[in-house]
């Protein structure tokens, strides 16, 4: 095996949660030109099939599946067809999130409750499903945010909390299941990304938080999609329990 064969994904198959818009598509394509087929998962399923047409140009197979990872059920669900359509589960990519800006003293328990729920509990009970199902060699990339280890000057409570909370789940997961199953977990943790989130965000905010980007710039999506296929890879089979943050150097300013 040469070192770029190291970093090919072919024979395997991954999920990508969130897959509908966004990283989601990015991760999706990324991992299917790497040389895998795809299970595409989001509670928005009609967008779903824009990313099954970027994924299928790739000469790869998708499966499109209806998932609220919210719901235990539905994250066992998509596993279980995964595995009966595509033949098995060797790729994780927990993106799922959703974020809110609600200032502190003000945020109902039902909002906090929503944010937790899907990008903390959700990642756990995808992670699960698919720590049952997979092999020797497996990748689970959990999608953190430079939200998890750093402040940016917004009412994110229960968005920083799901985001740190992932970090502590990657490491502990990593120390339970790498040697007693040989499947790694990481986590990634992006900075200031194109999305539906940053797109939400406050007109003028990207560009308060310029001075601490060390890059200069923010970041393309198929540069995270690119450090995803990384961890995913055997490229990274020494790598576990690790967050990465992929952030142009705004969590070192």
């Amino acid at each position: 095996m040469t070192i770029l064969d190291r970093f090919r994904l072919d024979g395997k198959v991954a999920i990508v949660t969130g897959a509908s818009s966004g990283l989601g598509v990015a991760f999706a394509q990324a991992l299917a030109e790497a040389g895998a087929d795809v299970a595409l998962a989001a509670r928005r399923v009609e967008k779903l099939e824009q990313t099954r047409a970027l994924v299928e140009a790739t000469g790869r197979r998708a499966l499109v599946v209806a998932t609220d990872v919210a719901i235990p059920e539905d994250a066992t669900e998509l596993v279980e067809r995964t595995v009966a359509e595509l033949g098995r589960v060797d790729i994780l990519v927990n993106n799922a999130g959703i974020g809110t800006a609600v200032p502190a003293t003000r945020e109902t328990p039902e909002q906090f409750r929503q944010v937790i729920d899907v990008n903390l509990n959700g990642c756990y009970w995808m992670a699960q499903a698919c720590g049952r199902v997979m092999g020797e060699g497996s990748s689970i990339i959990n999608i953190s945010s430079v939200l998890g280890l750093t402040t940016a000057g917004l009412p994110q409570a229960a968005y920083a909390a799901s985001k740190a909370g992932l970090i502590g789940l990657t490491r502990d997961l990593a120390q339970q299941w790498t040697g007693r199953k040989g499947i790694r977990v990481n986590a990634l943790a992006p900075g200031f990304f194109p999305s539906e989130m940053t797109g939400e965000l406050p007109d003028g905010y990207l560009e308060s938080q310029a001075p601490r980007l060390v890059s200069g710039r923010t970041g393309d999506p198929m540069e995270l999609a690119a450090t995803a296929v990384f961890l995913a890879s055997d490229a990274a089979s020494y790598i576990t329990g690790q967050t990465l943050a992929v952030d142009g150097g705004l969590t070192i300013t």
